[in-house]
């Protein structure tokens, strides 16, 4: 069995599990990662139990009216509560969880101001959420004009933040990324439900 928490951070990424926008996961053992923009992940773990989770979400709610069962995980509100109502089905005690998250960076919509920012709002989200059920922040990188690589050792709650510069990704080719991704919804719900959904 391979012990995580000995190995360098790049062969932790390599062996990840990774999870996309409007995913969750859990695991007990094998790490979980992903790739940010303006959207947020955050990681719960017990610090009781080897078990932790991930999610990664695009904006804090959906849309009223939106039908898109599927894809209401892209929520922050619906992901957060998936994420924890699946941690505590798998043993977690709620006064246990703490949570570290990370991202809104200024990747979309770096010319709008800080108020209408997806990332600033993601953010605050985050933040209100947490607050509200009580879960303590014991780490967070957020804001900035970065993109994130997450790591989350499930082992031991630890987690790794590499902010990324233009000159190690390309910005341009995530946005693409997140756009298509969101225009792909977009598609979906309008051929299943004939209706439109508003976007970012």
């Amino acid at each position: 069995m391979i012990d995580y928490t000995t190995l360098p951070s790049r062969e932790i990424e390599r062996l990840s599990r990774n999870i996309k926008p409007g995913e969750w996961a859990i695991e007990s053992m094998r790490p979980i990662s992903t790739l940010l923009g303006s959207c947020v992940a955050v990681c719960l773990y017990d610090s009781g139990l080897p078990l932790a989770g991930m999610n990664h979400f695009m904006l804090p709610q959906m849309k009223k009216g939106t039908n898109a069962d599927e894809d209401v995980l892209l929520a922050g509100d619906a992901c957060m509560e998936a994420l924890l109502n699946a941690m505590l089905k798998q043993g977690a005690a709620k006064h246990r969880i703490k949570a570290k998250a990370f991202g809104g960076g200024t990747v979309i919509d770096a010319n709008l101001p800080s108020s209408l920012s997806i990332g600033k709002r993601n953010a605050d989200f985050t933040h209100e959420w947490l607050d509200r059920e009580n879960i303590p922040i014991t780490a967070s990188d957020f804001l900035g004009p970065w993109s994130r690589k997450i790591l989350l050792v499930p082992k031991n709650g630890d987690a790794y933040c590499k902010r990324v510069t233009s000159s190690l990704i390309n910005i341009d080719s995530l946005r693409r990324e997140e756009k298509a991704y969101a225009e792909s919804l977009l598609n979906k719900s309008s051929s299943a439900n004939n209706k439109k959904i508003e976007l970012f």
